[in-house]
């Protein structure tokens, strides 16, 4: 995969025309655009149709946390809208993580789709943690069946020597080196994140507040 391609564009506006504008302007350079709570809740499926329509595909990023019976449910519902990928609090306990994995590839069966890929939050990157806090919640995802996990660049590889199962590392709080870091503590550039084992990089801001979007692209790596 190429680097271009493990980028994830967040959608972090306020409404369906915003994101269009950005999915319009970034569609092919940018293949995936995260939806989380905050477009979601102001424009809902709509936006994640706008994107498959356009060729594109969809994290979907509503960090379920809940009993096991609710989250399972809300990943049927998410299968349904045929995302790519969804996030879900590996605090939500094994039984919650297993209850969503079953839901997720029974759904997937009956539609005869590709289940989407589940990865479990650890510690969010607005907070200072420690690398073992987030290797505790990362091995109960990862061994409770998670696909990946949502960690910040600096626990990638230290988490990858430390858990021996292969998983996937989606790493927030990818900031080029001149930029302020705004609310996100545990920072990386794009390349520092290639380096340590990221997967996919989740970069929001120091792309959709850039003069050029498309030129800010081309200069992450």
């Amino acid at each position: 995969m190429k680097s271009s391609e493990k980028v994830i564009l967040a959608l972090d506006v306020d409404n369906f025309e915003r994101a269009k504008y950005f999915v319009d302007l970034l569609y092919p350079q940018i293949k995936i655009f995260k939806v989380g709570i905050h477009l979601f809740t102001g424009c809902g499926p709509q936006v994640l149709e706008y994107i498959e329509k356009k060729g594109g595909e969809v994290f979907l990023d509503l960090k379920f946390f809940d009993i096991p019976n609710t989250v399972a449910q809300a990943v049927r519902q998410a299968v349904r809208l045929k995302v790519k990928m969804l996030t879900m609090h590996i605090l939500g306990d094994e039984e919650m993580i297993k209850a969503a994995i079953t839901a997720a590839e029974e759904e997937a069966s009956l539609l005869k789709i590709k289940r989407p890929l589940l990865v479990g939050v650890t510690v969010l990157t607005s907070k200072e943690t420690t690398s073992s806090d987030v290797l505790t919640l990362a091995r109960l995802g990862v061994e409770s069946g998670l696909d990946g996990v949502v960690c910040s660049a600096r626990e990638v590889e230290f988490l990858k020597k430390e858990i021996k199962q292969q998983f996937l590392a989606v790493t927030p709080g990818i900031r080029p080196k001149e930029a302020v870091s705004n609310d996100q503590k545990r920072t990386a550039t794009a390349k520092e994140a290639i380096a340590a084992g990221s997967d996919f990089l989740v970069i929001g801001r120091p792309i959709l507040a850039a003069k050029d979007p498309l030129q800010a692209v081309k200069e992450l790596f």
